[in-house]
């Protein structure tokens, strides 16, 4: 027979086979009911968490195109009420058009880079960036004429630690920067982590991310860089930081370029130059 032995003051009992019989049942149902309390906390909650992913987003879309200042405080309500003036479009990445067709609800570009249909392969790149989804949701602000004066686009590439996910912001030029505003990333508090500091998120507005022949130029320095009409280009580094900082410049300048929103750019810049935007 089974048994279980214990014991208790110098003496060695047998515990009987029922109770060893006890303890793994009792554990199992243990188990279950966990099991059972975790899956239906995670369904009961889906929505909510969707909810409140969404609004993120649409926090640090307005946080990149400088429509939430530092250190501001805005309630559900009026972030909506700010984000309402954006119109969420997908951008076909191999074409550099939009793509009215396409459902922009609940996609997941970080899904789809696992999906061969919808995402492809680059060539090698300083920002070590793979794999690009076929389609990217950018968000676009009109003027009272119908031209892009805003352009907000994701952004992602490796950092020191891990993934950095942020928002690039250009005002209706395509080439002067609004903002940058990084929201997820694992580098280095006190140090990489200052990507999303207010100090160094006010050094971006006014750069220009192109040089006079279209090529992405905006950089990172290590130190500090010149004022914008002197130095319009680079940015001040981050102290510390190296690697940081150049993730930054590598990944900015491979999504403002051919494989990322470059031919996109190209076709907004000369639609607001002709008076009109698609």
């Amino acid at each position: 027979m089974l048994s279980c032995a214990r014991t208790f003051g110098g003496g060695r009992h047998v515990l009987p086979r029922s109770y060893t019989l006890y303890v793994l049942r009792f554990t199992a149902a243990v188990c279950v009911v966990c099991a059972v309390l975790v899956s239906a906390s995670a369904v009961l909650l889906r929505e909510r968490q969707l909810v409140n992913i969404e609004l993120d987003r649409r926090r640090n879309v307005l946080m990149a195109a400088g429509s939430i200042g530092s250190g501001e405080t805005v309630s559900q309500e009026e972030i909506e009420r700010r984000f309402a003036s954006f119109e969420v479009v997908a951008v076909d990445l191999r074409t550099g058009e939009e793509d009215p067709a396409f459902d922009v609800v609940g996609y997941d570009a970080r899904r789809v880079l696992t999906d061969p249909a919808a995402s492809r392969p680059v060539p090698g790149n300083a920002a070590n960036i793979q794999r690009v989804p076929n389609h990217a949701l950018v968000y676009k602000r009109r003027d009272q004429a119908g031209r892009t004066e805003l352009l907000v686009l994701p952004v992602v590439g490796q950092g020191l630690w891990a993934t950095m996910y942020g928002f690039l912001a250009l005002g209706p030029d395509m080439k002067t920067i609004r903002g940058l505003a990084y929201y997820e990333h694992g580098e280095t508090p006190g140090l990489g982590a200052e990507v999303d500091s207010p100090r160094w998120r006010a050094l971006w507005p006014g750069r220009e991310a192109f040089d006079e022949q279209g090529r992405p130029v905006i950089e990172v320095v290590r130190g500090r860089a010149g004022s914008i009409n002197v130095d319009p280009h680079r940015v001040d580094g981050i102290a510390g930081a190296t690697i940081t900082s150049n993730a930054v410049t590598h990944m900015l300048q491979f999504w403002l370029g051919e494989h990322g929103y470059g031919p996109y750019l190209e076709r907004l810049t000369a639609l607001n130059e002709d008076g009109s935007d698609g």
